[in-house]
């Protein structure tokens, strides 16, 4: 809403229908408090009369948990078939989004949004498949307990004692066109609980005392009902700056203050407080800065209390000269009903023409309860001696005066050449540049001053202070009247300047601060750049964080530093507390250190703490804590690394353990089923057996166990390269012997194809090469067509030599080659699935990392023709070695 009455035009933009997506589905959602309260019976009761009067209703799911009310009105509207999913061995019905989206119904009814779909669902949570039917342009109604809101987790733990697992984001609740609380009291909802009517007789005896207890229902109810009250609060905001209502809806009691650069301010913050307290309403301390007004330090002790007794800031820039207008203005756009201003100082002249502030508000703020605060009484402060830095104050006067006094003397010793006329020029370029250069106050004096000057040695007659003729009156007025305009808007845009550029040096020190913490890698790289960011503000800093119970320093700038005694209870103060103390704070301010808390809403993670030569100013508060926010930010950020890569490890251990006892369990039942056959036929039928029958069940047996020991072996080597147990002995080794060792220990009836040229060589260890190439061979033979080619060629280039092996086998499928060298992994390459663990190929890389050397998977073999089997090339690459 605009100060002159117009509607809000950000408001009538987001109200059009273009503004929202094309054909979005209208969300109507059931709140309460609690389970039982009735959300489901009241959405069937009237999604039956929507039904009844023709609207093509569908349940797309309903949770009745048995309850006879529920299924009863469920009974005459078509229901959703759920979809099955196989989960562990059992079969979970969830909702089908798919077939909700195909019959797209007029109405479509979801229960339990804050739902956690069964893995394998096209969402993790119900609300996602909500807001897919949503875009869709289906209307849905559905429900929710307020206990799963994510915001309200930590209260809901805190009252209850059990914190809610299935939550969902806050935003899914904006999203709502409508909202409509069931509500029900206490007792009423504890009877519910006693007749059966919401859980069995068993289950709602330990709920009593449990989760449903009087006071636990007591307060989630008034949770709902401010939750219910805050959409209410905002949509009527809404409509005030659509409809551009000049004044607020006495819908609640809500207390803005208005505080600025004065006595009154902390006096103004502590009335608000006491009045908000006594109206139960929420307030807000609010500060405009008038136009080309820096920010005042004198802001940082009414802010600091404010923000200490629980307060809402709102800083905020005025765009126009009408601070009354600017003030009023942020009051309505709150829906504000209580004003609360200090009766500053003013000038006679401007209370008796109504121009103070307070008279402003008081005229134009009609629609508001203003309350004015007296100006707290002025306490004598005891006389100090003047500190040799007030003599600066000096400066500027004497600048002026010298400026004046060169300017009369070169128009004095110009006297004959320069015009009187024109000397007046010179001064209002004097009046011009000091106002530019030193501010208002100074331009007003240097005007004054060169006025007089200009008519004592230029206007006749000479030496007198007195204007004869009308001309010289005219042009007396006139330079007067241009000397303080030019000064006055000169001064304004030296202010206007200044302000920028304090602005605009706050956010290029967010920014270096930004870019400067996010470099580091690790915490402690982290800690020490904060530390040195800080220095570079306030020479010496220190960053301390809770290690053991206590509060250690963990980075220093210079290092190292040491707190007092006195320091070091600020500091841990400010980490009790989460809030700012020591130098500069109302908090053990006689401590040389200023300490800021480095917290997020996740919690604290540290303090930073600062000891600057010179005062502290706001400037360098606000970098401070700019700084000390970013610095929390970028400690969250990294915490957060470190807590993704450890779930990610442990994520990927449990992928490898399920990996290996699925691969254990299907590959050794295979050997211990042929074992115990044999061993028990040899048992019981020893006798009747014949010699070679005997032979073979014992060699049935032997092969067994040696492929048990192959497993087990190929664990053990995976295991002992992960572990780096495996040293390399490098040496030359022939590679073409090297690679008839390999294939010695094949089956005979594999048919392997050699060429290499005699003499070459490679770097590595004999044995650890041998099992690499022994185990490609070995994955070769398994997935290549019995009968196959399984052709084995090297060759050097520029220092390397590389041995490809390649198969007729059916290849590996496109999405596979990624990760064909991973650890338990079998490729999907046909119904059949090979025996083993998935390991060969995985030791295989190990081995030839730890030589030095790579190993690379090509499918399809380009040597094999279209439109048959695709085969597969397997490259091992080692350094060429020289001639012995």
């Amino acid at each position: 809403m605009q100060e002159d009455g117009r509607p809000d035009p950000d408001a009538l933009l987001a109200a059009l229908p273009d503004a929202r997506p094309t054909q979005a589905g209208h969300l109507k959602i059931f709140l309460g408090a609690a389970p039982g309260v009735g959300k489901t019976w009241e959405m069937l009761v009237q999604a039956r009369r929507r039904a009844a009067d023709g609207l093509d209703v569908v349940a797309g799911i309903i949770e009745t948990h048995g309850r006879a009310d529920t299924e009863a009105q469920l009974a005459d509207l078509p229901v959703l078939p759920r979809r099955p999913i196989a989960y562990r061995g059992q079969t979970i019905p969830e909702f089908d989004l798919d077939a909700a989206l195909a019959r797209r119904p007029g109405l479509l009814l979801v229960d339990e949004l804050a739902h956690t779909n069964a893995p394998g669902s096209r969402h993790a949570k119900r609300w996602e498949d909500v807001a897919d039917l949503l875009a869709a342009g289906i209307p849905v109604w559905a429900t929710l307990n307020v206990q799963h809101l994510e915001s309200l987790n930590d209260d809901i733990a805190r009252i209850t004692g059990i914190r809610p697992t299935e939550t969902l984001p806050d935003r899914v609740l904006d999203m709502a066109d409508e909202i409509e609380l069931i509500d029900l009291p206490p007792a009423e909802l504890r009877a519910r609980l006693q007749g059966g009517k919401i859980y069995p007789p068993e289950t709602a005896a330990r709920a009593l005392d449990g989760f449903f207890r009087e006071g636990n229902l007591t307060a989630l109810r008034e949770v709902a009902l401010r939750r219910a009250a805050n959409r209410v609060d905002a949509d009527v905001r809404a409509l005030l700056r659509r409809a551009g209502h000049a004044g607020a809806f006495p819908t609640g009691e809500r207390i803005v203050a208005l505080v600025g650069p004065d006595q009154a301010a902390e006096s103004v913050v502590r009335q608000a407080k006491r009045l908000a307290d006594a109206l139960h309403g929420p307030w807000v301390v609010l500060h405009i800065e008038k136009p080309g007004q820096p920010a005042a330090t004198a802001l940082r002790a009414p802010l600091t209390i404010a923000a200490q007794l629980g307060a809402e800031l709102d800083l905020r820039a005025a765009a126009t000269p009408d601070l009354a207008g600017a003030l009023l203005g942020a009051a309505r756009a709150r829906n504000a009903t209580h004003l609360v201003i200090g009766r500053s100082p003013t000038p006679a002249w401007r209370r008796r023409l109504g121009l103070s502030l307070t008279a402003q508000l008081l005229r134009r703020g009609t629609d508001f309860v203003v309350h004015v605060v007296p100006a707290p009484t002025a306490v004598p402060a005891p006389r100090r001696p003047q500190r040799p830095a007030q003599s600066r104050l000096a400066l500027p006067w004497l600048a002026v005066g010298l400026a004046l006094a060169l300017v009369t003397g070169a128009g004095i010793w110009f006297r004959h050449t320069l015009p009187a006329a024109a000397a007046d020029m010179v001064y209002l370029a004097v009046t011009v540049s000091v106002a530019a250069l030193l501010g208002t106050r100074y331009a007003l004096v240097s005007a004054a001053l060169g006025l007089m000057l200009w008519d004592f040695f230029f206007v006749a007659p000479l030496y007198t202070i007195t204007i004869d003729s009308p001309r010289d009156l005219v042009t007396g007025l006139v330079f007067a009247a241009i000397a303080l305009l030019t000064g006055s808007l000169a001064g304004r845009v030296r202010a206007e300047v200044e302000a920028a550029s304090a602005r605009i040096e706050g956010l290029r020190r967010i920014a270096v601060f930004s870019r400067r913490l996010g470099q580091p890698a690790t915490e402690p790289e982290l800690l020490t750049e904060i530390a040195q960011q800080a220095a570079g503000l306030a020479q010496r800093a220190i960053v301390l964080q809770e290690r053991a119970g206590d509060l250690t320093p963990v980075a220093a700038a210079p290092s190292p530093v040491t707190l007092d005694e006195g320091s070091a209870a600020a500091a841990q103060w400010c980490a009790t507390h989460n809030q700012p103390t020591g130098l500069g704070t109302t908090t053990l301010p006689s401590a040389p250190w200023h300490f800021l808390p480095l917290s997020t809403v996740r919690g604290l993670s540290g303090v930073l703490g600062v000891n600057p030569d010179a005062p502290l100013t706001d400037p360098l508060g606000q970098a401070l804590e700019a700084l000390a926010d970013q610095a929390a930010v970028a400690l969250e950020r990294l915490a957060f690394a470190g807590q993704a890569a450890r779930a990610a490890a442990m994520e990927e251990t449990q992928s490898l353990r399920t990996a290996l006892l699925a691969s254990l369990g299907h590959d050794l039942r295979t050997p211990l089923t042929g074992i115990q056959g044999a061993a028990s036929t040899l048992r019981t039928a020893w006798e009747k057996l014949s010699p070679p029958s005997r032979a073979d069940l014992l060699e049935t047996i032997e092969q067994d166990v040696a492929r048990m020991a192959r497993f087990l072996g190929n664990i053990t080597d995976l295991t002992r390269l992960e572990t780096g147990q495996i040293l390399p002995r490098l040496g030359r080794v022939p590679v073409v012997t090297i690679i008839e060792a390999a294939i010695a220990r094949l089956p005979d009836s594999l048919s392997v194809t050699v060429n290499a040229p005699p003499g070459l060589a490679v770097q590595a260890d004999p044995a650890l090469l041998e099992q690499a190439l022994f185990n490609v061979l070995e994955n070769a033979r398994k997935y290549a067509p019995l009968g196959s080619l399984i052709a084995v060629r090297a060759e050097a280039a520029r220092g390397q030599v590389t041995i490809a092996i390649a198969d007729e086998g059916i290849g590996i499928p496109p999405e596979d080659l990624p990760h064909i060298f991973d650890s338990f992994f079998r490729a999907r390459r046909t119904d059949r699935t090979a025996a083993g663990l998935g390991l060969g190929l995985a030791i295989a890389r190990g081995l030839m990392r730890a030589m030095g050397g790579t190993i690379a998977a090509q499918s399809p073999n380009p040597a094999m023709p279209a439109g048959g089997m695709q085969g597969t090339v397997i490259r091992l690459t080692l350094p060429e070695a020289t001639q012995a």
